[in-house]
C-alpha cells in the first residue's frame, strides 16, 4: 500500500505523508461489531495521571476483532477491507457460510472475495488459522496465541511477521519480529501470513496537529525543566544531562531492563538483546 506525499504549501505539509487507502473497500463499519469506547486520558480509577502525554483525540468506536479464530471448519469469505482507528493494521469483515459475521486482522495480500478457514484440518495458506503443530516449518505467521484458547496476543501490528523455526516435544520455536526466539505451545493457534499495511512504519505525521488528533499530548524534555521538576533540569544556558538518562522520578531510562518473569523467562531461547 503506497504512501502519498504533498506539495509543501505550508511547513506542516512539507514532510507529511499518509496512506492512499486504495485497499479500503468501505468507510462504513459493520455496526453490530462496534462497541463504545471511553477514553481515560492516561488516568487510573482514582483520576490520577499514570501514563503521561495522553488525552484528547478523535472519538472512535472499538471494532470487536476475532483474535481467537475459533470457528473451526466453517469457510468464510472476505466481504470488505476496512480501516480500524484502534490499530495500525487493516481489518477484514468475514461472512461465514452459516451467516455469522466477524472481523479479523487482515494479512498482507488477502483481498475481497478470498475464502479463509480455521482449525486443525485447514490448509496452511494465507489467512487460515491453525495450531502451530499443523503449520509447516519456515512458514510466516502472525496473531499468535501464548496460551491455548486465549486468542492471539503477539505479532499483531502492521507489517509484523514471525517465523516458525522448529518443533520439539510440546513446544514450537518461533522467531519474533524483535529477533527474540521463543518457545510456544504447539496447541496455540496462529494465522498464516504477514500483517497488512506494510508502509505504516514509513509514515510521517508532518505536524503536531495530527498527533493531537490521535490522542497524543506534548512531551517536554527534561533538560528544559528546573532541577526540582526533573533530574536533567537546571544549569546555565543549554546544558547536557550530566548523568546517565533518568525518568522524572530518578529511575534509569533508555535501555534499562525491567523484565522479571521467571515463569515465561525459561521459554525464551534467545534474547532480543543478543547480538548476532
Amino acid at each position: 500500500m503506497p504512501l502519498r506525499s504533498y506539495k509543501p504549501t505550508s511547513p506542516g505539509r512539507r514532510f507529511m505523508t499518509r496512506p492512499t487507502f486504495e485497499e479500503i473497500t468501505t468507510d462504513a463499519p459493520y455496526k453490530p461489531l462496534l462497541e463504545p469506547q471511553k477514553r481515560g486520558s492516561g488516568r487510573n480509577h482514582a483520576g490520577r495521571v499514570t501514563v503521561r502525554h495522553r488525552g484528547g483525540g478523535e472519538k472512535a468506536h472499538y471494532r470487536r476483532i476475532d483474535f481467537k479464530r475459533d470457528k473451526f471448519g466453517v469457510p468464510a469469505r472476505v466481504a470488505t477491507v476496512e480501516y480500524d482507528p484502534n490499530r495500525s493494521a487493516r481489518i477484514g469483515l468475514l461472512h461465514y457460510r452459516d451467516g455469522e459475521k466477524r472481523y479479523m486482522l487482515l494479512p498482507h495480500g488477502l483481498k475481497v472475495g478470498d475464502v479463509v478457514v480455521s482449525g486443525p484440518d485447514a490448509e496452511a495458506r494465507l489467512g487460515n488459522a491453525l495450531p502451530l503443530a499443523n503449520i509447516p516449518l519456515g512458514t510466516t505467521i502472525h496473531n499468535i496465541e501464548l496460551v491455548p484458547g486465549r486468542g492471539g496476543q503477539i505479532v499483531r501490528a502492521a507489517g509484523a511477521a514471525a517465523q516458525l523455526l522448529a518443533k520439539e516435544g510440546e513446544y514450537a520455536t518461533v522467531r519474533l519480529p524483535s529477533g527474540e526466539m521463543r518457545r510456544i505451545s504447539l496447541r496455540c493457534m496462529a494465522t498464516i501470513g504477514q500483517v497488512s499495511n506494510l508502509d505504516h512504519e514509513n509514515q510521517s505525521l508532518g505536524k503536531a496537529g495530527r498527533a493531537r488528533h490521535m490522542g497524543q499530548r506534548p512531551e517536554v524534555r527534561g533538560v528544559a525543566m528546573t532541577p526540582r521538576d526533573h533530574p536533567h533540569g537546571g544549569g546555565e544556558g543549554k546544558s547536557p544531562t550530566g548523568m546517565p538518562p533518568k525518568t522524572p522520578w530518578g529511575k534509569p531510562a533508555m535501555g534499562y531492563r525491567t523484565r522479571r518473569n521467571k515463569t515465561t523467562g525459561r521459554l525464551i531461547v534467545r534474547s532480543r538483546h543478543r547480538k548476532a
